[in-house]
């Protein structure tokens, strides 16, 4: 029988803030002055991507990688200006449920981001991250969902076991990654699925 959860960790992207990557290409285009889709299309999360996210390169160093991957010459301001654009804003109704969770459970976020994402984040939306206790990300940790390595170092960090902790995730890999570490997961296809497993787990 598996373990009641003591903690509960959330993915930020798609769960806490929503995210929209035509956002990003529109801007990139907008700049270069070219059609977004081809840049959509050149836009792969590859090893440099990757790299990028776990701080192994800068973000000069990403924005030297794309500029020869999309085939677009922008500088470096240009690229932070769409980069940024991802964020949409908070996810609809996330701030009250976290205000209610934290009244039971202690709350960490883990997010796969890199060092430009963060600053914003943590700039643009203190207010709903406020409600964590820390906040992990793999460009600090230098590891990424849905690694193994990388869960067992947040359920290191935090104090708990994985078989303790509760992952609130919009991504089927990192769902599949968590719980095949033990940890008990929650796939986040919208705030229902946050409003129904607190209710589950608060009311019983």
């Amino acid at each position: 029988m598996a373990q009641t959860p003591n903690t509960l960790l959330f993915d930020l992207g798609g769960v806490v803030i929503d995210i929209d990557f035509d956002r990003v290409f529109s801007v990139w285009a907008g700049h270069a002055g070219c059609d977004p889709q081809a840049i959509r299309d050149r836009f792969a999360m590859d090893r440099l991507y990757r790299d990028h996210e776990t701080g192994r390169i800068s973000g000069t160093e990403f924005f030297a990688g794309l500029r020869r991957g999309l085939q677009i010459d922008l500088t470096d301001d240009q690229f932070v200006d769409g980069w940024n654009r991802l964020f949409v804003g908070e996810m609809p109704g996330i701030d009250q449920e976290l205000t209610r969770a934290a009244a039971h459970f202690p709350l960490y976020a883990f997010s796969n981001t890199n060092e430009i994402h963060k600053a914003y984040l943590f700039d643009r939306y203190a207010g709903v991250l406020g409600h964590f206790k820390t906040v992990f990300t793999s460009s600090a940790l230098g590891v990424r969902k849905p690694d193994r390595d990388a869960f067992a170092l947040v359920a290191e960090r935090i104090g708990t076991p994985l078989d303790r902790i509760l992952l609130f995730d919009d991504t089927g890999e990192n769902i599949d990654g968590a719980a095949a570490c033990g940890m008990q997961t929650i796939l986040v296809t919208g705030i229902n699925d946050v409003i129904n497993g607190l209710n589950r787990l608060i009311e019983g």
